[in-house]
């Protein structure tokens, strides 16, 4: 089983109550309450209608037992394991009108984060095993914690959470700081290891000829933004191993396999939170077990 990021579950349970909370409007699932007995008890799945990998089982076990303990879960697959289309994910057992209620909240959770993670695991394997795959800030908001999490379980890397782990100076950062002159990348570096010297430093550059002032700077990574395939080869000829070199910026499935071919350490990519198709999974009513 896969070690995963440690899920934040105070967050989680806001989010919990206030997709349920905007779902039920305080009046509660007026459909079922109007057509299902109040005492019927059934049991459910969670069904895989697609090819995907698993993410987010544990955030649906506990909005539906948010919605009521008497709800009984089964998760037969685990965190980042790859399922099938027709794959069985879970099991459950419990009052119909309390599954019904939570079914759309569940699933929106799970076919979220199964999808996150799907789109991690085959952007991770485009790579070939040649450098890793991370995700970046570029997620849902309030949802950062849960799709960081997805991307680990589809195999991928985590880069920083937020603005507070890492020090990251990106293009307006060295736009702003050339206003005092030359050496803004030097500076900026310098100011950042006094003010915060336990936090690694990250310099993005959009052209080779920023190169050698970033790596002067002993940056412990240089961003390669936007740069072309020849370019980024040539920026891993250059620095020599001098620092970590991370590619971004126009990251297609179909561009990983070439760029990962030049030697870059890492290629970050928005689109594995923010450009993802949620995974189909349904819940359907079955036959009790006998």
């Amino acid at each position: 089983m896969k070690t995963l990021p440690k899920i934040d579950w105070e967050r989680v349970d806001a989010l919990i109550r206030m997709a349920l909370d905007e779902d039920l409007g305080g009046r509660g699932d007026t459909t079922t309450i109007s057509v299902i007995g109040e005492d019927l008890v059934v049991d459910a799945v969670f069904l895989a209608k697609e090819d995907c990998v698993c993410a987010g089982l544990c955030v649906a076990e506990r909005l539906m037992k948010t919605v009521d303990p008497k709800i009984e879960w089964k998760s037969l697959v685990n965190e980042g394991d790859f399922c099938p289309k027709g794959t069985v994910m879970a099991k459950l057992h419990g009052p119909a009108r309390s599954l019904l209620t939570g079914e759309r909240t569940a699933l929106n959770f799970v076919q979220r984060l199964c999808g996150v993670a799907t789109a991690a695991h085959k952007y991770q394997q485009a790579a070939g095993g040649k450098c890793a795959i991370l995700d970046t800030r570029k997620t849902t908001p309030g949802y950062r914690n849960l799709e960081k999490y997805a991307v680990a379980a589809g195999g991928a890397s985590n880069h920083r959470i937020g603005l507070y782990d890492r020090i990251m100076i990106k293009d307006n950062h060295r736009e702003l700081a050339g206003l005092g002159g030359t050496g803004g990348i030097l500076r900026s570096v310098a100011n950042a290891r006094k003010l915060y010297p336990d936090l690694e430093v990250e310099v993005e550059i959009d052209s080779l000829a920023e190169l050698p002032e970033a790596l002067e700077s002993k940056a412990e990574y240089i961003l390669l933004d936007n740069m072309s395939t020849a370019d980024m080869a040539e920026a891993v000829r250059m620095t020599a191993h001098r620092a970590k070199l991370e590619a971004s910026g126009n990251m297609t499935l179909a561009r990983i396999p070439e760029v990962a071919a030049t030697g870059v350490d890492f290629i970050s990519s928005g689109a594995l939170t923010h450009s993802v198709k949620s995974a189909d999974i349904s819940m359907d009513i079955v036959e009790p077990e006998k």
